[in-house]
């Protein structure tokens, strides 16, 4: 009998070819689990896509959790939904989102009505944060200074160095996105960062937990590269990490 395994993946901002060509090479079956960190929209070609591909995910075996991003919860603000900074939406890339979906001579008010009730289902119904073992599965990220359970969803999806460049006391390994970095970021044992910034032309990066394996593909690539990170795990580090690379002033 095959052991059941976690995948945990990284931002994808609308690129569908790099997911499908993810999910066909890990090949999930009905005892894996797949937790996928946010940011499914904005920014790439192909938001519709990634969350057609997401939905039929979930209806194909593995058990999925999906958390949200900073990016769904501007679009549901946007829409005038329970989200935050809808305003901020199409200056952070919401175009490409509203064209995916045929939605760009709509107004914001018109546009929950045209969007798929089932695409809107997922959007509203994501989570803030997820749990797995010894792992806590987050967005951004935590307020080092807060307990899990009096965290802020200002935190959750927006938060940056102020949790990269500090430890925190949590009995958890933090797996966390938002923060486009050049490669993986491993700080054990208090987080990884999974955002390799995918629709900057750079990869999508998957943590297969159990077996200690990266799963990699860069844009526009076929094939999904795959590393071992037993190294990296067995390292514990107990100082803070260097500033985060690959952001830039007013990039959300």
């Amino acid at each position: 009998m095959t052991a059941a395994r976690t995948f945990v993946v990284g931002d994808i901002h609308g690129c569908a070819d790099e997911l499908c060509r993810l999910l066909d090479a890990l090949a999930p079956g009905a005892g894996d689990t797949l937790i996928f960190l946010g940011d499914y929209i904005d920014r790439g070609p192909s938001p519709k896509r990634v969350v057609d591909r997401l939905l039929q995910l979930a209806v194909e075996g593995p058990s999925c959790r999906f958390l949200k991003g900073n990016h769904e919860d501007m679009f549901l603000g946007f829409l005038g939904l329970r989200g935050a900074y809808g305003d901020a939406f199409l200056f952070n890339g919401g175009h490409s989102t509203l064209r995916s979906y045929g939605l760009e001579s709509e107004t914001a008010r018109h546009c929950p009505e045209r969007l798929p009730p089932e695409h809107l289902r997922f959007l509203t119904t994501l989570h803030a944060h997820t749990t797995h073992g010894d792992f806590l599965c987050v967005h951004a990220g935590i307020d080092p200074q807060l307990p899990l359970e009096q965290q802020r969803p200002e935190d959750l999806f927006w938060i940056r160095e102020e949790f990269i460049l500090a430890p925190h006391p949590l009995p958890f390994t933090v797996l966390f996105g938002h923060t486009p970095q050049a490669e993986v970021l491993f700080d054990l044992p208090y987080k990884i960062g999974l955002d390799t910034g995918l629709v900057y032309w750079n990869q999508l990066s998957c943590l297969e937990l159990e077996a200690r394996r990266l799963h990699q593909i860069r844009r526009g690539a076929r094939t999904v590269t795959i590393r071992d990170c037993t190294a990296e795990f067995g390292r514990r580090q107990t100082h803070a990490v260097a500033a985060p690379t690959g952001t830039s002033e007013g990039q959300l």
